[in-house]
């Protein structure tokens, strides 16, 4: 019942609900970022775990990989703290927004007059409007609690149909509120790697919205046991659906509708690999990303004729342990985890 309603999420980016907690004893950093699926192989590796049977064997593991172009901070948002939550104070946009970005606040782009931001853009070239700036900088130092960036993806290093990027906003950790406003003016307009977000080994969550089945029956969306064979009328039924009083269907009680394209949240994920895209290395192509200690030819991630329904990664991109939700191509949010585990992996 922790998943009621079951019904169609209103967006297809993962929305982070919560960021991790803040320490102002460890250094600046961003606690999420935005990838695309690209699809699933397999590795082996040698086990470390003493006491496990499988201690100091080989074994064959799933993993999913994530195409992460870096991401492009355009702005600076400032929350305070009121009785009700945290409220946004200040929002200071960057000088320069791309066209990709631009797009999103636009349903039709090729209808519009693409006036998007040209007035916050002024604000930087004059000087009333950099003092206002200086003084919106100031009043966040002075009374925000709460630092975050925005950054949007980088759609045209991907060579994918979809032009217009994904917006979200990722909160600034570490370090005392000037420091991280500081950090997000020195970051405007430039690009931020996934590496500088997450390390190999690290524990991650993964939040996105799953791959959409439709209109469901019962037995399939809620795994309700099936009735015998002789039953009247079908057999992928719920058999008593209530009692007489009260005179109406529970919402306790399984039905069939929507099944899929629910927001979800999985924990505790493992980045067992985090790989340079494709770059040039003193004038010479360097594609040899998938390379190990044990296995030292010359490839690339991509299998032969590409990832199924995807094609080649040619960016950055982050190696999970196991499966996660969505299709091919879906944009999945990568978080800091809120909740590490006692144990490792």
């Amino acid at each position: 019942m922790g998943f009621v309603p079951k019904k169609r999420s209103k967006r297809i980016r993962g929305k982070v609900k919560a960021f991790p907690k803040d320490d102002p004893t460890k250094p600046i950093h961003l606690t999420a970022f935005l990838g695309f699926k690209a699809g699933m192989t397999h590795i082996v590796r040698e086990v470390d775990k003493p006491g496990s049977k499988v201690n100091k064997k080989e074994v064959v593991e799933p993993v999913t990989i994530l195409e992460t172009p870096p991401m492009m901070i355009v702005g600076v948002v400032g929350y305070i703290e009121t009785p009700k939550g945290l409220r946004a104070f200040k929002t200071v946009w960057a000088e320069h927004l791309s066209e990709e970005c631009r797009r999103r606040f636009y349903k039709n782009w090729y209808k519009s007059k693409k006036k998007a931001f040209t007035k916050s853009c002024k604000r930087w070239q004059e000087d009333l409007g950099r003092q206002e700036i200086e003084r919106d900088f100031k009043k966040m130092k002075k009374y925000c609690k709460v630092i975050r960036v925005l950054a949007h993806t980088q759609m045209k290093l991907m060579h994918r149909r979809q032009k217009k990027a994904h917006i979200m906003e990722i909160q600034v950790n570490g370090g005392t509120v000037g420091a991280k406003i500081k950090w997000a003016r020195e970051h405007l307009e430039k690009p931020v790697p996934v590496s500088q977000v997450f390390a190999q080994d690290e524990m991650i969550d993964v939040i996105g919205v799953t791959k959409g089945k439709g209109f469901k029956g019962v037995t399939s969306r809620w795994h309700t046991k099936k009735l015998p064979r002789k039953t009247h009328k079908g057999l992928r039924k719920v058999a008593c659906i209530g009692a007489w009083h009260p005179s109406r269907v529970q919402f306790t009680v399984a039905r069939a509708g929507q099944k899929g394209f629910h927001h979800r949240t999985e924990i505790n994920k493992k980045i067992y690999r985090i790989g340079q895209g494709v770059h040039k290395k003193d004038g010479k192509l360097v594609i040899n990303n998938a390379a190990t200690d044990y296995d030292t030819s010359n490839k690339s991630i991509t299998p032969m004729g590409g990832f199924p329904h995807y094609g080649i990664v040619n960016c950055d991109y982050v190696m999970l342990k196991g499966c996660i939700m969505g299709p091919k191509k879906r944009v999945i949010t990568l978080r800091k985890v809120r909740l590490a585990l006692k144990k490792p992996l």
